[in-house]
């Protein structure tokens, strides 16, 4: 099974979302578990996981997820080139180092070079940047290129990204 998590922001609420997925290369059969949450903590510049671990970490909670090959977050593990954590590698401390997570961001995060692969996906101009812990980088970005759809944000992530802000879901 794999999990992609995304948070929605709006005002002092935050809706999180996840999907499971069985194949790297799904489209269509997927599960959706959401969340929303009061009085979260406001965005701190260099602090994201402050905001959305607390988010994640609440819906992992609430539900039982069996034999997880990896995590997707949107954003990032790395902050830097000496390994900073960022959201990822927070959440993967905090998951024990047991399930690897892939960070998929639609923005460049420039202080982190080494730790990062500019991933091209269809016709698209503008990369996604990819990060990873407990699984390497190579083969992270490979999962993320398969994934199904021929724009440059994978079928199932773009879902991800809908349902998160959609209205019935913010509850």
């Amino acid at each position: 099974m794999i999990l992609a998590f995304d948070t929605y922001y709006f005002g002092n609420k935050a809706n999180t979302v996840c999907l499971t997925f069985d194949n790297w290369t799904e489209s269509q059969s997927y599960k959706v578990y959401s969340e929303t949450l009061d009085n979260v903590q406001a965005y701190t510049s260099g602090e994201f996981y402050k905001r959305e671990l607390p988010c994640i970490l609440s819906l992992l909670s609430k539900n039982h997820f069996e034999n997880v090959e990896a995590i997707i977050i949107d954003g990032f593990v790395y902050l830097d080139d000496n390994k900073k954590l960022g959201l990822g590698g927070y959440l993967y401390e905090k998951l024990q180092c047991k399930i690897p997570i892939i960070g998929v961001a639609k923005t460049n995060f420039a202080t982190i070079i080494e730790n990062k692969k500019l991933l091209m996906r269809g016709k698209s101009i503008k990369p996604l940047y990819v990060t990873s812990i407990g699984i390497s980088l190579d083969e992270a970005t490979k999962k993320i290129e398969i994934m199904d759809g021929e724009n440059r944000i994978p079928t199932l992530l773009k879902t991800l990204d809908t349902l998160t802000k959609e209205k019935k879901n913010c509850g």
